[in-house]
């Protein structure tokens, strides 16, 4: 048999414990009450009881009475009216050697009356006493002897007691209106613990305890499990959450949580996707941002309750590797092209042949084929004499012929001078001559006259390669629509291409072209020209081999 049972509830706890503390504060109120109580009465019946002992010791016929030895008969009376008048609780009178010999209790005549201390020497004293059974606020005052023979000598002791009330005595002698006050308090304690109780309840979205432990347990789960960064702000741009990766991949304090964007330095691209700046930014996704030599793709969502913003969050993915990735594929997957726009370009030729062939116009051909030959040697020959490593040299002609396919014309401007290079520069060097010549096609591609009306002139891409002893500068125009004037100084930061910027759609071509120069301690820019964009690139490389060859002799 399963036995189940009902968890208690959040607003259920609230109430029991705040219904707990109400009546601790009670019990306290009422302690309160009895201490008072009670020093008020020993204050107040203290002096009264004293000064009625005192009356009593003073009285002539107890000083009379007293040292005879039959003297409890003729006190008895004197006792009994003092006990009716006074309205105390006892009346009790002891000879010199502490014998009770006149009680208003005739129960203890005969017995030792307890003595406070100095009593026995001549003083009185009060204080509470608990004897035969009863306690008592007693005050015991020596009987002194009036007569010549016993003037000054103790004669016996007077004892008057007024009986401590109970506790509910007391309670009911603190104040008439105590139990109405407490009832008053009790009222108002339950109905704030149920009010409590409920907004508890509201803000808490109705979550009993255990559901929000579950929560924070996943949410820590998922922050810190997750590869994406996450990062929080609130209205005020203040970081209100961040986990590792998103600290790893902005390069954030230990301490960053709290502090605003302000406070971080964050600024630039970085600063406007994280805070949504500008409208056509708000609702826009997988936004890149180059962030210290990582490429970031961002997306930020607003977080609103009840149309009351409460901030954003933004989510990071490092796609550096995977640009390398694409980049490396990329040039497969160019060389691929390439290599198609030539087979295209031969077939078309080999047509062309074939077909002046069959008509009997053997003469045109060889005046066909001797044309494509001298142009070919040109094209071999300028890039030969001005480019001298060969991964350049051969990704120019490889895009002379994507360009020729494309009725785009490829020239390479009359100052083109590159020496070998090393391996790694080579590559980097190739990547930004690659990028900036895909871009420039394509903008020379999609025609438009940014600047003006360019007539019937065919499409044409000129590429300047310059070298000197520790830096190569790459200089790419088109014929293309040019660059808008509010993204000339954007265009990098946001990683769009020249397509990209004439249609507003994303890219990361220009941002890895950045990322390679800025990494070999260069710079790219952007102009527009009379006739189109202006790309301009510098990045550092070593020593050209031709120079350390001669610098060794060799």
């Amino acid at each position: 048999m399963v036995t189940s049972f009902r968890r208690h509830t959040l607003a259920g706890e609230m109430l029991v414990l705040q219904l707990a503390i109400v009546v601790v504060v009670l019990l306290a109120v009422a302690a309160v009450s009895l201490a008072q109580s009670e020093a008020t009465f020993n204050r107040v019946e203290g002096r009264r009881v004293g000064a009625l002992a005192e009356q009593l010791a003073a009285n002539p016929l107890v000083r009379t009475e007293l040292p005879r030895p039959e003297s409890g008969e003729a006190l008895a009376p004197l006792t009994h009216s003092v006990l009716v008048q006074s309205g105390v609780s006892s009346v009790t009178v002891a000879d010199g050697s502490g014998r009770i010999v006149s009680s208003t209790n005739p129960t203890v005549v005969g017995d030792r009356l307890p003595l406070g201390p100095g009593v026995s020497r001549g003083r009185g004293w009060s204080g509470s006493l608990t004897w035969d059974g009863s306690h008592e606020l007693v005050a015991q005052v020596p009987v002194l002897g009036a007569a010549s023979t016993d003037l000054g000598r103790t004669l016996g002791t007077v004892m008057i007691g007024e009986a401590s009330p109970t506790v509910w005595q007391r309670l009911g002698g603190a104040s008439s209106y105590l139990l109405a006050y407490l009832g008053i308090a009790s009222g108002l304690g339950l109905a704030g613990s149920w009010l409590l109780s409920r907004r508890v309840r509201r803000q808490t979205l109705g979550l009993e305890p255990r559901e929000i432990t579950g929560l924070a347990e996943h949410r820590e789960a998922m922050l810190y499990g997750i590869a994406e960064g996450v990062v929080a702000l609130d209205p005020q741009q203040r970081l209100t959450l961040v986990n590792e990766v998103g600290k790893q991949l902005l390069d954030l304090p230990e301490t960053c949580v709290g502090m605003t964007l302000d406070d971080l330095g964050i600024d630039g691209r970085l600063r406007d996707v994280l805070t949504g700046a500008g409208a056509d930014r708000r609702h826009r996704h997988d936004e890149v941002v180059i962030r210290r030599g990582r490429v970031l793709v961002m997306n930020r969502m607003t977080v609103t309750k009840n149309e009351r913003p409460l901030g954003s969050v933004t989510t990071l993915r490092d796609r550096t590797e995977l640009a390398q990735l694409e980049r490396e594929i990329g040039s497969f997957r160019s060389s691929s092209e390439l290599l198609r726009a030539q087979a295209h370009e031969f077939a078309n030729q080999l047509h062309t042949i074939s077909g002046l062939i069959q008509i009997g116009e053997q003469d045109e051909v060889v005046r066909y084929v001797r044309a494509l030959t001298r142009r070919r040697q040109s094209l071999d020959m300028t890039l030969g004499r001005r480019v001298h490593e060969p991964t350049v040299a051969a990704l120019l002609m490889a895009k002379y012929s994507l360009a020729a396919e494309r009725r785009i014309t490829l020239r390479i401007s009359d100052t083109t001078a590159l020496g070998r290079l090393e391996p790694e520069d080579s590559a980097d060097v190739a990547t930004v001559v690659g990028n900036l010549l895909d871009n420039a096609i394509d903008a020379a591609a999609s025609g438009g006259d940014f600047h003006g009306d360019s007539g019937d002139v065919e499409p044409w891409v000129e590429v300047d390669i310059r070298q000197d002893a520790s830096s190569v500068e790459i200089v790419v125009c088109d014929s293309g629509p040019g660059i808008a004037p509010a993204l000339a100084q954007e265009v990098f930061r946001h990683g769009f291409t020249t397509k990209a910027a004439a249609e507003g759609e994303r890219g990361i071509g220009l941002a890895l072209t950045r990322l390679v120069c800025e990494r070999r301690g260069g710079e790219i820019a952007v102009t527009n020209t009379a006739e189109g964009a202006r790309f301009t690139a510098r990045l550092s490389v070593h020593r050209p081999l031709e120079a350390v060859a001669e610098g060794t002799g060799r």
